[in-house]
């Protein structure tokens, strides 16, 4: 009883949190323009392009085998136009193959049963040939329909043949005339995103930096900043999409449709610029994780140089918030205001300060706050280009981690001692 209480309690909550989730998705339709209000967009297209093929086939044409052209439109209202027509293409070659192999094999062996095994195995093989792509499957699954309807001729192949083809016109045509799908928004949003998801892990860092962390928590960060990999490829897969939802898409239509011109989007070099961020983001906190070892040698600063850094993480992960709203398109006047260049330089030379004392009393931590530094160069230049590198910036390299000043992304993952045994040596050359 109670494992039978314990199961329904489970499925109460799975659906409410479907219903949960449903709700929020109809209240994101009401809202405004977005992936949901898109999806039921196109999921209306699709049932318009079925009903118009079967009023056409089934209704004015009355032909007995009108079901081949709904079941074939439906199907053929992609998420893009270039899609629709290629998926076209596949889908009625396949459509194609297993209507003669199916009819050939019934033709021969005038037998339903015999037919499908002597079909089915080749046609399974076909449908993973890579020319159909997605398609493939519907050799097999037209070769069942036929045969199963029983009525194999060449009037009723020819008939079948001819409902696909009208289908696929029909599907490509309601995809490309009404409300043609663009997928300019998207790109925005993920970039959008993106920018957010960095400056929330920035954020989260410097106030964990601020307490007494540990191990698990520098792994915990580590793995935080992990995951922008896959906003990353989000973005990736979005720009995609964006660029394909413009072939063959007619102009005008999207000028009637109020679609947003392609100069809106953020240029592809915004990709690359919040690439390289989040993966200076994963070498910090890998940097962090390292130090955090206690069989390591490396010890991570401590009380207020490491204060120091915390701010001027949180700076950083401001000015990320900031170009999250404006890649948004928003107004700037909600969250956190862009740092100054004056704030960023005072911490920033606090800091170079510190790494000098660090460095003079021969401090291993000299090694990790010189890494650190460099870290955090690369993130301010990246987060915002146009205010320039950090100042005094040939300070960390001579002082700490670098002798040949490398970025950070190269050192980050410290895999030994021998940072720390470097900067201990310069520093006993500078007391020297």
């Amino acid at each position: 009883m109670m494992g039978l209480s314990e199961g329904a309690v489970w499925l109460v909550d799975m659906v409410r949190r479907e219903v949960s989730t449903a709700g929020r998705a109809a209240a994101a339709v009401v809202r405004g323009p977005g992936r949901e209000r898109d999806l039921v967009k196109q999921s209306l297209k699709a049932a318009g392009a079925g009903l118009l093929a079967w009023l056409v086939a089934g209704v004015w044409m009355d032909d007995p085998m009108a079901l081949m052209a709904p079941w074939v439109a439906v199907v053929l209202v992609q998420a893009t136009v270039y899609s629709s027509v290629r998926q076209a293409a596949q889908q009625f070659a396949a459509i194609c193959v297993g209507t003669l192999l199916a009819s050939g094999a019934q033709e021969l062996t005038d037998n339903t049963t015999v037919a499908l095994a002597v079909s089915l195995p080749l046609l399974m093989l076909l449908a993973n040939w890579p020319r159909f792509g997605a398609q493939g499957i519907y050799t097999a699954t037209t070769a069942v329909f036929i045969l199963a309807s029983g009525t194999v001729s060449e009037y009723a192949v020819a008939h079948r043949l001819g409902q696909a083809a009208l289908g696929a016109v029909i599907g490509v045509a309601v995809n490309a005339l009404v409300l043609p799908p663009v997928h300019l928004r998207d790109v925005r949003e993920n970039l959008a995103l993106l920018a957010r998801e960095t400056g929330d892990v920035l954020r989260t860092v410097a106030e964990g930096l601020r307490e007494d962390w540990d191990e698990q928590s520098a792994a915990d960060w580590s793995s935080e900043a992990a995951r922008l990999r896959y906003r990353v490829e989000a973005l990736r897969s979005a720009r995609a999409w964006s660029r394909e939802s413009l072939r063959l898409t007619y102009g005008p239509l999207r000028a009637l449709h109020r679609v947003p011109p392609a100069s809106t989007v953020p240029p592809e070099e915004e990709d690359r610029r919040w690439g390289h961020i989040a993966d200076n983001v994963t070498a910090l906190t890998r940097t962090l994780a390292v130090t955090a070892d206690e069989h390591r040698t490396p010890a991570p600063p401590e009380g207020p140089v490491l204060r120091l850094y915390a701010r001027l993480l949180e700076l950083i992960g401001d000015a990320c918030l900031v170009e999250a709203e404006r890649l948004r398109g928003g107004d700037g006047r909600t969250g956190p205001e862009l740092p100054t260049r004056e704030a960023m330089e005072d911490l920033h030379q606090r800091l170079q300060e510190g790494l000098r004392e660090h460095a003079q009393r021969g401090s291993e931590t000299a090694a990790v706050l010189g890494t650190l530094l460099l870290q955090a160069e690369n993130l301010w230049a990246g987060t915002l280009p146009d205010a320039g590198t950090m100042p005094d910036a040939e300070t960390a390299r001579d002082a700490g981690t670098m002798p040949d000043g490398k970025t950070a992304r190269n050192a980050g993952a410290m895999p030994d001692a021998e940072t720390a045994r470097d900067a201990g040596a310069m520093a006993e050359g500078e007391q020297r």
